[in-house]
């Protein structure tokens, strides 16, 4: 599939075969996802919206749908995907289709579902129909609209009200080699009750450099005083398209914090949407972007504050090495009922290199008149004082220099509150830096 025509043809034979191509409803909304999708093609930078991020690279290769083979993954690549010292249940997909042998469902009280969307469309067909596709828009986002009109695997959570999850639940999604450009849509439904609480971790991961596009999307429902931690670990291919959108919608008094962190991949577009829909809710969306090479990583926020006395907090940052081009656009926008809102939004940049790049659009939209809102960006290089304080005390130029960007990034680390979890991401970003030659594997000097 190349062209929009080519998907519309796609369309046709997948929607054969696909699961629960028979419920009314579902097949209605996967037709009218991708007749959207052909009103609206792929975005140019002629849209606002992704004016900094040139889809045309997605929209010239030619993809093939993921078949439904099985791939066999070893326990020694399972576990380089894994959080030492945690347990907890793990819901694995291994290109883009649920791999139950790698699966580890544990520790899940009563009524607690969670399972693959295809076997939910089986036996879960009232929850989807009642949530599936209620939030995420996909009549206004071209790739939404793809998303939508090929959902076919992914997971589906539902935690009751009054349920608090002890462990986290891991969403893992591995890319393995394939022969030819291939497609994958993961969708995700996470419905919590009212005061629930959960951890739950989005991982996309890649044991080869295939060229390959994820293509995902996540809608989670969050009741009234309900807690979501959400952490996005984003670690595709160098050769690989991840687009990836996780829309929220907040009942009152409710929290959510969203971690996400960006490594991999060569075009990335990661949107994150909040709606913060009940009085008295709060968000905090947290980022950590690290790119080089001639990465291109794209962060679009869309925080939206729909009832009064709603907190939100946004902090995102980047370092970007080589040639590579990073884009911050975040937009909080206050409806007119939405009084007594406090919102805040920064984003702060590292350039590492002359010919790295960073656009940061930072924008407010006020409708009501008695908020407090600000936003602030920055972009620098690392602090050369700092380096030289360092060096006097006889550390190498290296080293200091990995020690200054460590720092940088661990007040978003520190945001991870399940230790197993920030372990794990830390040693993804000190291996950024190995592999970023920022410093030698023998001088590492940041435990």
């Amino acid at each position: 599939m190349k062209d929009i025509e080519g998907y519309f043809e796609g369309f046709v034979e997948f929607e054969k075969n696909a699961p629960g191509n028979d419920i009314t409803w579902l097949k209605e909304l996967r037709q009218e996802a991708i007749t959207r999708f052909a009103e609206l093609g792929f975005p140019t930078t002629g849209d606002e919206d992704w004016r900094f991020t040139n889809t045309a690279p997605i929209a010239r290769t030619s993809f093939q749908l993921s078949d439904n083979g099985h791939v066999r993954i070893s326990q020694n690549e399972l576990k380089s995907l894994t959080f030492l010292g945690l347990e907890y249940t793990r819901l694995v997909f291994v290109n883009g289709r649920y791999s139950e042998e790698n699966s580890n469902l544990i520790h899940l009280p009563d009524n607690v579902k969670i399972l693959s969307l295809t076997r939910a469309i089986e036996y879960e067909n009232g929850l989807l129909e009642e949530h599936l596709s209620r939030y995420a828009d996909y009549k206004k986002d071209a790739f939404l609209a793809l998303n939508t009109a090929f959902l076919e695997d992914g997971a589906l959570v539902y935690i009751p009200s009054g349920t608090v999850l002890k462990e986290p639940i891991q969403i893992l999604y591995i890319s393995t080699e394939v022969d030819a450009p291939t497609l994958y849509h993961p969708r995700n439904l996470i419905v919590m009750g009212d005061n629930c609480e959960a951890v739950i971790v989005e991982h996309y991961a890649a044991l080869s450099d295939s060229l390959y596009f994820s293509n995902a999307a996540t809608e989670a429902v969050v009741g009234r005083n309900s807690v979501l931690r959400h952490y996005l670990i984003e670690c595709e291919s160098k050769r690989a398209f991840n687009i990836s959108t996780l829309r929220i919608q907040q009942g009152r008094s409710s929290s959510v914090t969203s971690n996400s962190i960006l490594l991999g991949g060569a075009l990335v577009r990661n949107n994150v949407h909040p709606v913060l829909a009940g009085e008295g809710s709060e968000c905090f969306i947290n980022g950590l972007f690290m790119s080089t090479g001639r990465q291109h990583m794209d962060n679009y926020m869309r925080v939206e504050h729909a009832s009064p006395h709603c907190d939100s907090r946004q902090l995102y940052k980047g370092i970007l090495d080589g040639r590579s081009r990073g884009v911050f656009h975040g937009r909080i926008i206050v409806h007119k009922d939405a009084q007594k809102t406090d919102a805040k939004q920064t984003n702060r940049n590292l350039l590492l290199s002359d010919q790295a790049q960073i656009d940061t659009k930072p924008q407010l939209e006020i409708y009501a008149d008695d908020v407090k809102c600000t936003h602030g960006a920055t972009i620098g290089q690392l602090d050369e004082n700092a380096i030289f304080y360092l060096r006097s005390r006889g550390i190498s130029l290296e080293s200091a220099r990995a020690l200054l960007l460590f720092a940088f990034t661990s007040e978003i680390l520190e945001r991870v509150k399940v230790e197993p979890i920030r372990n794990y991401l830390e040693g993804l970003v000190k291996n950024w830096f190995i592999q970023g030659k920022v410093i030698e594997k023998t001088e590492i000097e940041i435990e």
